[in-house]
């Protein structure tokens, strides 16, 4: 649902020229955000650009104290290093920042928020929230309603993540490589660790001391912060695949009580952001292709797990450009001028 107040609201977009910037100013028009004045920031190498929003052209600027002036809500989705930057001086000028990046998720100061599983937390933000990791973003709203519904006592996760999710220059080595590939010519892999095109790589963001990779240990942590579920045993495989948009996941659930598939489905189903494709005699079930550029959580595959007493297993799949990132920011921004928590009036 779109946001709904009439009043004009200032927003800036820092890395507005990137895949999700450009996603956000899309997300942005579709709900017909209340935007007054719109500022958009990048790095210097994108000052001489211009944007189109609404049959307007806006300059590009780079970020600065004096740039978030006025501004009521930043989306920030530069990179990290440049959300520790930037993030306080928009906070110190009156913003509110919605930040993309993993640079406050695990802060305990910051809420991580999926809208519709702890908004809630939207209302204790000290002027930064912190948008979930795009895998993240997908998962909880369906683990919440499972443990509505039987009490989650563990969960078991394997990612299947598109190239998009590390950025245009992905998205277009898969593309450079899968015409060379067919084209049998030489190729260098500069983006991803190994060849993307016609492959599987268990490989995203470095790993850790304990085995893992960051990217699954941000799926177990952060899960565990928004469903405020601190002890919940969750363990993650994160596997980049050669699809462009949208991230797959195989996901296992241990439950208290027993649930059948028919009361899961049914559950999942009232879900304002899940819709259930799941009837594979007839061959539906959600694919990325499909759910790529819609909004919805898309679950089918619901199962027993013939493994475990009380288990489930299910497959999920969300566009990782807007439910996992650019959707769900602006969504928190609806809720931001719909609950009046801007830290600023909103200008009127």
């Amino acid at each position: 649902m779109a946001g709904n107040s009439k009043r004009p609201v200032n927003v800036a977009i820092l890395g507005a020229t990137g895949r999700v910037g450009q996603e956000l100013l899309k997300v942005l028009a579709e709900r017909k955000f209340p935007v007054g004045e719109l500022k958009l920031l990048a790095s210097a190498r994108s000052k001489d650009m211009t944007i189109e929003y609404c049959g307007k052209q806006y300059p590009v600027q780079e970020p600065s104290a004096e740039a978030f002036k006025g501004v009521d809500i930043v989306l920030a989705s530069a990179g990290e290093a440049q959300s520790k930057e930037f993030a306080p001086l928009a906070v110190q000028a009156g913003a509110v920042v919605i930040d993309n990046t993993n640079a406050y998720r695990m802060d305990p100061d910051v809420p991580l928020v999926v809208p519709e599983v702890n908004g809630d937390a939207i209302k204790k933000h000290k002027g930064i929230i912190a948008n979930p990791n795009c895998s993240t973003a997908q998962l909880v709203p369906v683990l919440k309603v499972l443990h509505e519904l039987g009490g989650l006592k563990r969960v078991i996760v394997s990612t299947y993540q598109s190239v998009s999710g590390a950025g245009k220059e992905a998205m277009d080595e898969l593309e450079q490589q899968t015409r060379a590939v067919l084209n049998d010519q030489d190729y260098d892999a500069q983006i991803f660790q190994k060849q993307i095109a016609f492959n599987l790589i268990p490989h995203i963001d470095k790993f850790l001391d304990n085995g893992y990779t960051k990217e699954e240990m941000k799926v177990v942590l952060e899960s565990q912060k928004i469903l405020d579920l601190p002890n919940l045993p969750v363990t993650c495989t994160a596997v980049r695949v050669p699809v462009v948009i949208s991230h797959s996941e195989a996901v296992t659930v241990d439950l208290e009580r027993a649930v059948s598939p028919a009361q899961a489905r049914e559950a999942l189903a009232n879900s304002p952001i899940i819709e259930v494709w799941d009837n594979p005699e007839k061959n539906v079930y959600p694919t990325p292709l499909e759910a790529a550029g819609q909004d919805p959580v898309y679950v089918g595959r619901i199962r027993r797990d013939t493994s475990s007493e009380n288990g489930l297993n299910l497959w999920v799949v969300a566009d990782n450009l807007r439910i996992g990132a650019a959707l769900n920011a602006v969504r928190i921004a609806e809720y931001l001028v719909e609950h009046k928590l801007l830290k600023q009036p909103v200008a009127s």
